[in-house]
């Protein structure tokens, strides 16, 4: 159990699953660089991110930018939209002030591109769901990804793998973060699509020596 001051981003889980370095620059360095897919992907939120803003959909009710955490975790943060449901039953439900009944939450997530091939998106679903169980005592067996390329909606269960991965991924952060350290290098493909890899400079790791370097990319000489 975490107090308030131990309390990380949940926002960050998805940056540790991507790279554990990335989210350290990010949350402990405080750095940040934009390309063209952060910057795509602050505009589709801008369009979503309203919390003075509820929709009506049939019988659904769409709240935005819902304040979640979850002191098991050490985990905090808002959500793009949680959907109210109705419910005949009060088991796993919850009463709102303003809408009579019983509502079950379903938490939905927008991103910018299109489906991975990973579970990067699907861990801070799981992420969110388990923070509104913890504040509303309640149990969420599944959520939504909405992916701006495919302008699709993709039903994501909410399932004990991902949980796993979610207590792993916040209790590695919480290490990290006390350690306060740098984690190492992991270059890869995926070093080509980070907004941070200036910042990061990952092709240093292939380095075995700081004047080969130096050579390479100062001087631009490969001898």
């Amino acid at each position: 159990m975490y107090n308030d001051e131990d309390m990380l981003m949940l926002s960050g889980i998805q940056h540790f699953r991507f790279c554990p370095r990335q989210w350290a620059l990010i949350h402990i360095d405080q750095q940040w660089e934009d390309n063209h897919l952060t910057i795509e992907g602050e505009i589709l939120h801008k369009h979503v991110d309203e919390p003075s803003y509820r929709q009506k959909h049939g019988e659904y009710i769409t709240l935005r930018s819902v304040n979640i955490a979850s002191h098991e975790l050490g985990l905090y943060g808002i959500t793009d939209i949680v959907e109210l449901h109705p419910s005949d039953d009060e088991t796993n439900s919850i009463c709102h002030p303003k809408y009579p009944g019983y509502w079950r939450l379903y938490p939905i997530e927008y991103k910018r591109g299109r489906p991975k091939r990973n579970e990067i998106d699907e861990v801070q679903l799981a992420a969110q769901a388990i923070c509104l169980e913890e504040q509303y005592g309640i149990s969420i067996d599944k959520g939504a990804i909405y992916y701006g390329e495919t302008h699709h909606r993709e039903e994501i269960a909410i399932t004990e793998y991902l949980r796993d991965i979610v207590a792993s991924c916040a209790s590695a952060m919480h290490a990290i973060y006390k350690d306060g350290k740098l984690p190492p290098i992991n270059y890869g493909k995926h070093c080509m699509k980070c907004s941070l890899k200036d910042i990061c400079m990952p092709e240093s790791s292939n380095c075995t020596k700081a004047s080969y370097y130096l050579k390479k990319n100062l001087y631009e000489e490969t001898t």
